[in-house]
């Protein structure tokens, strides 16, 4: 009797320990922090395909080599969405990704209600970053910004098994650079 229990209770420790170690490991141990390098941190997409750092301070950002779409970044700017608007290119669709909770800067659901309201508008930072994956930047009118990496619709293809069709990028020549 005294052995079941023991065995029980070994059991029951090391789905303890385990079940510990995989919250530690997906909330807290990937992530790294992005040191700013104060120049080009926060870039849009122009109309006309140009990639340009636009204006910001107070820039915080994580990422993990883990996933393509953990980055997430916060930062403050003095453009407006107005002016976005009127230079860089809109992303339609985008959906922010949850932060870990630490991460208390980018709180995806008030980012989306934003979104949805029309008080933050999304726009194209970079497309194909990785393959099937672009990076997006959203700007509120009370000048926040929150960057973060979607899934594109070759990513959604080619993960699910949809062959890829003509409108993709070559997979394989992003496969050579890394």
């Amino acid at each position: 009797m005294n052995a079941g229990k023991l065995m029980a209770g070994a059991i029951l420790a090391c789905g303890l320990v385990a079940g510990v170690a995989i919250y530690y490991l997906q909330v807290y141990y990937f992530y790294e922090e992005v040191v700013p390098n104060g120049v080009d941190d926060v870039m849009l997409t122009q109309l006309d395909g140009t990639r340009v750092a636009i204006p910001y301070a107070d820039f915080q950002a994580i990422d993990a080599d883990s996933s393509p779409i953990r980055y997430r970044a916060c930062f403050t700017t003095t453009l407006t969405p107005a002016e976005a608007a009127a230079t860089y290119q809109p992303y339609e669709g985008a959906e922010p990704r949850v932060a870990p909770g630490w991460f208390d800067c980018f709180d995806a659901e008030a980012i989306g209600d934003a979104i949805e309201a029309g008080t933050a508008q999304v726009y194209t930072s970079q497309r194909n970053r990785e393959f099937g994956i672009d990076r997006v930047v959203a700007i509120t009118d009370d000048g926040r910004g929150y960057v973060w990496h979607e899934i594109n619709d070759c990513g959604d293809k080619a993960y699910d098994g949809t062959p890829l069709g003509d409108d993709c990028p070559d997979r394989a020549s992003f496969e050579k650079d890394r």
